[in-house]
């Protein structure tokens, strides 16, 4: 009963909030197209990096669980060996899930390339088209994989409330390194809290976070 008010305050919330989601769109449209074009020398020239270090191609291409719990396509750059995908193992305890971290410092499927691309968050670049083509926000929930969302209790999928995005409030205070249960917290509090200016000091914040190469790996 309580997971269910929680989740009507967030969806009455967010309709409160209609107008300032739109802008939100709009800034993201806008950010997107810009990065895009200003990081274009940038894209070429890790592509012929990535190319260059390990076999396979450059832009990795995965599925993950984005607004009302639909998937969708991310884009990264290759930070892992070809096949690396076969190789993964969750090790979900469904039991103890709010403690799951879905990544680790002794993957040993990451390339020498790769490290010094997911410190720098030079990984994540490709998903400004994501963020362009309207499956992803700049700023927002980070989008989960399949695998771990058919674990997720009701509560958990409130997340999917709003669009996923390539930074959040979530990633500003661990990146890589938190619990599952404190991400969602995060992103549950960041949707509350939602402004546009909520938006603008987190992405400040996740430059700062990238520079001092906190939590990433």
């Amino acid at each position: 009963m309580q997971n269910n008010t929680i989740e009507i305050d967030i969806q009455k919330h967010i309709h409160d909030k209609k107008l300032h989601f739109i802008m939100k769109r709009l800034m993201d449209i806008i950010l997107s197209t810009i990065g895009i074009i200003i990081l274009s020398p940038l894209y070429l020239a890790l592509i012929i990096a990535i190319k260059l270090d390990s076999k396979g191609p450059a832009l990795f291409k995965q599925i993950r669980v984005g607004k009302d719990g639909k998937d969708f396509t991310i884009y990264k750059f290759r930070t892992m060996i070809v096949q690396a995908e076969s190789k993964r193992e969750l090790n979900i305890d469904p039991n103890d899930l709010e403690n799951f971290v879905f990544q680790s410092k002794s993957d040993n499927r990451i390339t020498k390339l790769g490290k010094f691309l997911r410190r720098s968050s030079l990984d994540e670049i490709p998903q400004l088209f994501n963020v362009l083509f309207g499956q992803m926000s700049l700023v927002g929930p980070r989008p989960e994989i399949p695998e771990v969302v058919n674990y997720y209790p009701e509560n958990y999928r409130q997340r999917f409330l709003v669009l996923p995005g390539i930074t959040g409030l979530a990633q500003i205070s661990g990146r890589g390194e938190i619990e599952l249960g404190k991400t969602i917290s995060y992103d549950l509090k960041y949707i509350v809290d939602f402004t546009l200016a909520l938006d603008i000091k987190i992405l400040f914040l996740t430059v700062v976070s990238v520079f001092k190469k906190e939590g990433a790996y």
